[in-house]
């Protein structure tokens, strides 16, 4: 930024707080106010914008050349070489701490899982027919594995068991990242 820009923002900064100023406070309770508007405004803008150019001018000589913005280095100054941590040997070690804590975070969201051993599709006459003891036809051969949905996403492959009176599912398969991306598609 030039210094002319410098000097024009720093009138229309010092013009609004002297608004705001005016605004907030009575015409009256203002010694500055005795004198004529316009021409006193005006030079106390100046001055508060000479104020501002200067003191931006000191800042800029106090951070030197090396600083971003420094005394006449600006946006197109001298290249700086920058120096930065080898950060290699802290992105090897194991972050077992902080790995728990984002795990733990999300330990406790609910999922659907559902096994599924096969589709078909009929009629709502179809579906009005059916009764106790009817058999309904589906897509897959015996033999052929059960497919294990996550929130509706097939995540692995796996034969039916039974386990204490109960239906299991003993995964046989499970479903890479790239399958599931091309499933996405």
């Amino acid at each position: 930024m030039s210094q002319e820009d410098q000097e024009a923002l720093a009138a229309q900064w010092a013009a609004q707080l002297e608004d705001e100023a005016n605004a907030a406070e009575p015409a009256a309770a203002e010694p500055a106010a005795a004198e004529p508007a316009p021409a006193g405004n005006a030079l106390d803008e100046e001055a508060l914008a000479a104020q501002w150019a200067e003191s931006l001018a000191a800042d800029e000589e106090d951070k030197g050349p090396a600083s971003f913005g420094g005394a006449g280095a600006g946006f197109g100054g001298q290249a700086v070489d920058a120096h930065f941590q080898d950060m290699t040997e802290m992105a090897r070690q194991p972050k077992d701490s902080k790995l728990k804590r984002e795990l733990d975070f999300i330990l406790d969201i609910p999922l659907d899982v559902s096994a599924e051993l096969g589709r078909t599709r009929l009629l709502i006459n179809e579906l009005l027919q059916l009764g106790q003891g009817s058999v309904v036809e589906l897509n897959k051969l015996a033999g052929e594995p059960l497919e294990v949905y996550v929130n509706g996403k097939l995540v692995a492959r796996g034969e039916a068991v039974v386990i204490n009176e109960k239906f299991g599912v003993r995964l046989t398969d499970i479903i890479s990242p790239i399958e599931r991306v091309k499933q996405l598609g």
